[in-house]
């Protein structure tokens, strides 16, 4: 039970946090600093080393914090996903799939290895490790993501990619990690891991998402245009799709982060084929001059704009909670010294050469591929996969190996990436209208 004064003192570092962030957004965005990185900092000072109003313990907690990051996660994908107008079978959809593919292999591998030979651990949990690191992310990469579906930039393009794509990517590799621990069945010779982790649950997973986005978004599209009818209520049908492929996902035992960024592609990709037919075959419909909100809601366009708003501010919340839980956890999680140079090792020597090998062949400029190497950022999506490590029967000795060395990763990369993200995307930015090569869209 929260007593009245403690809630009171939460209703004020919220209602103060808000506001600062509202007045002070435009300044902060000019600034080499995030706004996670605020969050961090807020996180600490209202946790155990401060106001004491977050007692996290990452044992005790951890199913909380799995779903607290599994919804952060979420909402981020759908959105990820709806950003991008690409469809499927578009080539230039090889870098993104090549990162999430090649350098994800590269980089689980990579930790695994520093695991098992520098850090002593079992492989079991080595790989586990380097499953929980790997993933980039898609809620803390906001700044240098496609801003709109609009926004053709590559290297913005391929970062919003490969983090959709990544975090559902590197639940087989947590499976696999768990299994050789003896927490999941593998099969004789791991065949049940490939047949089902890789195969059935990756595929079944796109397949299963892109499929009921199409549903859903024509339907919808179908009554609005033809009948006017299921007008309205937009945010609804965001968190409806969400649900409805998440659950369907898990319900056929493939991954749902996959299911929930293919939802995400295919609604966008149905909304805009529709217009495009409506643009092309008739003048928009009208209403009269009385009708309500609601009522005049009828055109694709319409719909993705209200969809991308909502989504925007979802995930700014979500982005608020799970960071502070991090900051709160600062206090309470006992950090080692290897997490001295795991840090640099992972963003200086194993993402560069992930991503180099993944993009080896790719028509890239120099530019793209380094900052497509630096801007690998960790944040929710790994701390999600410790959480589910974490409720998944790893033992004591391992989840002290595997917890610290993951909050030093995503405070880590929180600041670093944090302080480089707005000079080095303005020098880009800059670069990109004086450079035919860099202005080049995907």
């Amino acid at each position: 039970m929260i007593e009245p004064a403690t809630f009171a003192l939460w209703c004020i570092v919220v209602g103060v946090l808000l506001i600062a962030m509202t007045l002070g957004n435009s300044y902060i965005a000019r600034l080499p600093l995030s706004a996670a990185m605020l969050y961090l900092v807020v996180g600490y000072a209202i946790g155990p080393a401060g106001l004491g109003l977050i007692d996290l313990q990452p044992r005790r907690n951890a199913v909380a914090l799995e779903r607290i990051c599994e919804i952060a996660v979420l909402i981020s994908l759908f959105t990820a996903g709806f950003k991008l107008k690409l469809p499927w079978k578009d080539r230039r959809w090889r870098v993104p799939v090549r990162l999430a593919t090649v350098s994800m292999i590269i980089t689980v591998g990579g930790l695994a290895l520093a695991g098992v030979f520098l850090l002593g651990l079992p492989v079991g949990a080595a790989v586990l490790l380097g499953a929980i690191l790997a993933p980039t992310d898609p809620v803390l990469a906001s700044d240098v993501q496609v801003a709109n579906a609009d926004d053709r930039d590559r290297l913005r393009f391929g970062l919003t990619a490969e983090g959709g794509l990544n975090d559902g990517a590197a639940f087989p590799f947590v499976m696999l990690g768990v299994g050789l621990l003896g927490l999941h069945e593998l099969g004789p010779g791991g065949w049940r891991w490939w047949t089902v982790d890789v195969a059935w649950a990756v595929g079944g997973g796109l397949a299963l998402g892109y499929l009921l986005g199409i549903v859903v978004g024509r339907t919808v599209l179908h009554l609005r245009t033809r009948h006017r009818e299921a007008l309205g209520a937009d945010e609804f049908i965001a968190f409806g799709l969400i649900a409805l492929s998440y659950g369907a996902a898990q319900a056929f035992h493939t991954y749902g982060f996959l299911a929930v960024f293919a939802a995400g592609l295919a609604l966008r990709r149905v909304a805009d084929d529709q217009l495009a037919r409506l643009q092309q075959t008739a003048p928009a419909p009208t209403v009269a001059a009385d009708a309500t909100r609601s009522e005049t809601i009828a055109m694709p366009s319409d719909l993705m704009v209200a969809i991308e708003d909502f989504n925007a501010q979802l995930e700014r919340f979500a982005e608020v909670a799970v960071v502070i839980a991090i900051g709160a956890l600062l206090a309470v999680v006992p950090f080692r010294h290897e997490a001295l140079w795991l840090v640099p090792l992972l963003f200086l020597v194993i993402r560069p050469i992930a991503v180099y090998a993944g993009l080896a062949g790719e028509p890239l400029t120099p530019t793209h591929k380094l900052l497509t190497s630096w801007f690998g950022i960790r944040g929710i999506g790994s701390m999600y996969y410790l959480a589910f490590a974490l409720t998944h029967g790893i033992d004591d000795t391992i989840a002290a190996d595997l917890v610290p060395l993951t909050i030093a990763v995503i405070v880590a990369s929180i600041v670093l990436h944090g302080i480089s993200v707005t000079p080095l995307m303005n020098r880009y930015e800059r670069k990109r209208r004086t450079s035919p090569s860099l202005r080049k869209d995907v």
